[in-house]
């Protein structure tokens, strides 16, 4: 499902009218709360927000009655006009009205930058625009107020908790409609719902806030999604390294990690008097390894690859499922080479990247990420890293989009950004270039020459975080998993007492083949066929007293109309096939 065409209405945007929007809906909160105060309310992708501090909790049932008083406002409102005024009578301005959040936002207002408010009917807000022109193009039946939240006055805990109404708007009720039907169809595949209702995973704040644990049927996706990882790693030349999950401080100063990322590395705990870190990253084990021996340029490239679990800190209010957690495992790899290797090394990561995101059938948008400001580094090596980067791309064709700036202290990048069934992005797989820890940990190689070099340290994860990967498979599927991914993908479903036998027999040679199956017998045929659907079974083995004398099964498959007659094997062929092809359909 596609989202709804954007189109203009004359010289005014889709984020002009759904700032617009945002305006009068903070103007209708005021008016039926008027010891409110409010804060920000930006237009956002697909909708707006504004933030507020009122008197009590804002819940679903109160945002039917706000939209109510938006169209009032949009019936008496007129024209939205830009006022522009010097710091004196905007401060003026804004003490008179009461509202301790916008003065803070004036105060930040670089001296010398123009101070504007929008105005429409009897009230007005300190904004920068861009606004429609007049409330008549503000469609009354186009917008929908969505949902409440809470949010931290300017992302900080330690202010004030506004509370934070979310809505969308478009051009038409048509427009408006469809986007409604594309929340339906998200909600529908949100993978917490769907991990309650099918079983998959589950999260217990009292044993750890952000950390999953997975069930049976997604234990299953995963340990596939590892055996394959596994088989192609190995056929390119990757070794398999393990690492502690908790090492000394001293490593993650060395690293860096602690000065850079102190906000997120967990609180130090003493063992046997000295500091040690649950880890953040594995790249610091990585090294150790190879700095363990010393290696010769006939030993380049090492590539080691670990499915390493870390921990990150992520504060409680970030925390979604499996998409943000505090325990996750890494598909990591580091990859030691000499400069000269670099290119080839960078282009086999792309490649084995497009082989795996286009066995998920997901489309993406790859993007080079350049030097920031503050960088480690000179000029020559991030060029080499830069050119190496882009020539790899050109070698298999890969277009990069240009992310300035988005690189990593150490080094420049290819990050991916994935697109789902829904057209939603991801942040996918990302495949960086290292001169930081290679001078930090002294990594060296002798060289042809026999003098001692720095290899070139590269780092990349394909998958990302497991958890994240998996949770995002979830709602890419809708949690019909393809068949070498399915936990369940058939049930066997005797019409009668008198087919249990041989549906049992039918069973019995699904497991044999390598794949789990359920027999279904308690109930009408009708109750059982719903049960398989709503457990996501793709393939329903029906036998009537037919099937049974001619050795053959009605296959009932998720999706398609038309019911299919085959023999036993047959079926276990095409389940084979199904498999070995990773196919997507059923």
């Amino acid at each position: 499902m596609s989202l709804p065409f954007e189109p203009q209405n004359g010289p005014v945007t889709l984020g002009a009218l759904r700032h617009s929007v945002s305006h009068v809906m903070a103007d209708a909160v005021l008016r039926l709360s008027p010891e409110g105060k409010v804060a920000i309310g930006p237009p956002i992708e697909n909708g707006f927000y504004y933030d507020f501090e009122l008197p009590r909790p804002l819940t679903e049932e109160d945002l039917p009655r706000i939209e109510e008083e938006m169209r009032k406002i949009l019936g008496e409102a007129g024209e939205f006009t830009c006022l522009t005024l010097d710091r004196a009578a905007a401060e003026e301005r804004v003490r008179a009205s009461g509202q301790p959040y916008k003065e803070e936002l004036l105060a930040d207002i670089p001296e010398g930058e123009a101070i504007t408010f929008y105005e429409h009917g009897t009230w007005g807000d300190l904004c920068e625009g861009p606004h429609v022109e007049t409330a008549k193009q503000i469609p009354g039946d186009g917008f929908r107020l969505t949902s409440v939240a809470g949010a931290y006055w300017r992302g900080d805990s330690d202010r004030t908790m506004l509370q934070r109404i979310y809505g969308t708007a478009w051009w038409s009720k048509k427009d408006l409609k469809k986007y409604l039907a594309y929340l339906e169809e998200v909600q529908a595949r949100d993978h917490r719902k769907l991990g309650r209702e099918l079983d998959l995973f589950s999260l217990h704040p009292d044993f750890g806030a952000g950390l999953v644990f997975w069930h049976p049927k997604l234990g299953h996706v995963r340990r596939q999604l590892e055996e394959w990882w596994w088989q192609l790693h190995y056929a390119r030349g990757y070794w398999p390294v393990y690492t502690p999950h908790v090492a000394g401080e001293p490593v993650f100063e060395q690293s860096g990690h602690l000065q850079n990322y102190a906000e997120m590395i967990w609180a130090p705990m003493d063992v046997d008097g000295r500091p040690h870190r649950v880890k953040p990253m594995n790249c610091p084990g990585h090294v150790t390894i190879f700095n363990s021996r010393r290696h010769s340029y006939r030993d380049l490239p090492k590539r080691y690859a670990e499915l390493g679990t870390v921990y990150r800190y992520e504060p409680s209010g970030t925390l979604h499922g499996m998409l943000r957690v505090r325990g996750f495992t890494q598909d990591d790899a580091h990859i030691f080479c000499t400069p000269g290797q670099l290119e080839a090394e960078i282009v086999g990561v792309l490649e084995l990247t497009d082989l795996i995101l286009r066995t998920f059938g997901y489309e993406y948008t790859a993007y080079l990420a350049t030097r920031p400001e503050k960088s480690l580094g000179d000029d020559a090596v991030w060029e080499h890293a830069m050119d190496a980067l882009k020539a790899a791309a050109a070698r298999i064709e890969l277009p990069l989009a240009d992310d300035p700036g988005g690189g990593v202290f150490y080094g420049p990048k290819i990050d991916y950004k994935i697109k789902d069934a829904l057209g939603r992005e991801w942040q996918g797989p990302t495949v960086q270039v290292d001169f930081n820890l290679p001078e930090r940990f002294d990594i060296q190689f002798n060289d042809a020459d026999n003098t001692l070099k720095r290899p070139v340290m590269v780092h990349r994860a394909i998958y990302g975080s497991m958890e994240r990967f998996v949770g995002g498979l979830i709602e890419h599927f809708a949690g019909w998993f393809p068949v070498w991914l399915s936990p369940c993908p058939v049930s066997v479903l005797p019409i009668t007492e008198e087919q249990e036998e041989a549906a049992a027999g039918v069973l019995a040679k699904v497991l044999a083949a390598g794949f789990h199956g359920v027999l279904k017998t308690d109930g009408p045929l009708r109750k059982r066929v719903r049960e398989s659907e709503v457990e996501k079974i793709p393939y329903m083995v029906v036998l009537g007293g037919r099937e049974v004398d001619e050795g053959r099964v009605n296959l009932r498959v998720h999706g398609v109309k038309e019911q299919r007659s085959m023999g036993v094997d047959e079926f276990l062929g095409f389940l084979r096939d199904k498999r070995d092809s990773k196919a997507l359909n059923f």
